[in-house]
């Protein structure tokens, strides 16, 4: 066993433990999808996104410190983590996903593939 190792193994062990479900909403337009995911103490540092295969994860560690000297008497958030997963239909672009993060909202806009999108027929006049 090696350093690298150790890690993998470390790694997995945390993915394996519970986490908690962000919120989120998905809305549909003729161009794709927005999705908005709601995940409060959350650092931009502490956000990972990734697509595997036709998965799109979305995983996050909560950053809960407590000022120095204080000491929690009832957490509510058990789990330091968010975890989400969702299915990418074939007619999304997963190449072309865009994601931006404010004040704790995650927003992903995936488009629809080129041949998923709506056009319009030419008819030729006979």
């Amino acid at each position: 066993m090696n350093d690298t190792t150790t890690i993998n193994k470390e790694q997995a062990a945390r993915r394996e433990a519970g986490a908690l479900l962000p919120p989120v909403d998905v809305i549909e337009d003729a161009a794709g999808i927005t999705l908005y995911a709601d995940l409060p103490g959350v650092s931009k540092e502490n956000l990972h996104l990734h697509i595997e295969a036709d998965t799109l994860n979305i995983e996050a560690e909560l950053d809960l410190k407590l000022p120095e000297g204080m000491e929690s008497t009832h957490a509510e958030v058990s789990q330091p983590r968010y975890r989400r997963s969702f299915t990418l239909s074939r007619e999304l672009d997963a190449d072309k996903v865009s994601a931006e993060f404010e004040q704790g909202v995650l927003r992903l806009r995936i488009p629809k593939a080129e041949h998923a999108l709506p056009r319009k027929i030419a008819i030729a006049v006979t």
